[in-house]
């Protein structure tokens, strides 16, 4: 479970108050609100290594701070951020990255791969925004993450991806225990896939709640 327990930051352009709620292992928590409404700099909290905020986020009731490195390790993050190197294959990036984690599992990496059409032979720069998903999420699996952080990854999908996307995200929960928090806009997303939804709006958390089977 990750928690955030009134966590406030304030920077030159914008500010985040008092933002408080729970993710709970086995389920995906949604995050909705338009652009610029504090989403991604929530979850950049979380990535991040140096607390610029004041507040605490808790992982299993330990907070990320005091030992963010192995935090890391479980922490699977997808978003259209480049993060990897951007001139290299995909079989490249494996070889430099892969040694950092505690777990990896090439032959899952591997086969994931090949049910997602990919190849590994492709430049990071040559994939489109789904393949770029795609790769993400299968480099997350492949070391076991326990923590998935999802920033608008199925934004201007088509519905087929979308399909297949959560059908993945829904398989990954009843097989791992596992952590999925997403941030979207697509109200559809929401009724259908969300186990429960906050809204944020001008940095701050509107409401948080459960969302229901007929919402």
């Amino acid at each position: 479970m990750l928690e955030f327990i009134n966590v406030t930051g304030k920077s030159k352009k914008f500010n985040l108050n008092n933002v408080s709620f729970s993710a709970k292992e086995g389920f995906i928590t949604g995050i909705i609100g338009p652009n610029g409404a504090g989403k991604t700099t929530l979850l950049n909290y979380v990535l991040k290594d140096k607390k610029n905020y004041d507040g605490s986020i808790l992982y299993d009731g330990k907070d990320i701070t005091n030992n963010h490195n192995e935090f890391r390790d479980i922490l699977g993050y997808v978003s259209d951020e480049k993060r990897f190197f951007n001139e290299y294959t995909i079989s490249e990036n494996v070889s430099l990255l892969s040694p950092f984690y505690t777990v990896w599992d090439n032959d899952l990496f591997i086969n994931l791969m090949k049910e997602m059409n990919l190849s590994t032979a492709k430049k990071i720069k040559n994939l489109s925004r789904g393949e770029y998903i795609r790769f993400q999420m299968a480099f997350a699996m492949a070391h076991h993450s326990k923590l998935y952080l999802l920033d608008e990854a199925t934004s201007g999908m088509d519905p087929v991806f979308r399909k297949d996307f959560f059908k993945l995200l829904h398989n990954l929960i009843a097989t791992e225990d596992v952590t999925i928090i997403m941030t979207t806009h697509i109200e559809d997303e929401i009724n259908r896939h969300m186990d429960y939804c906050g809204c944020m709006e001008n940095g701050e958390l509107k409401y948080f709640k459960e969302v229901l089977a007929d919402e």
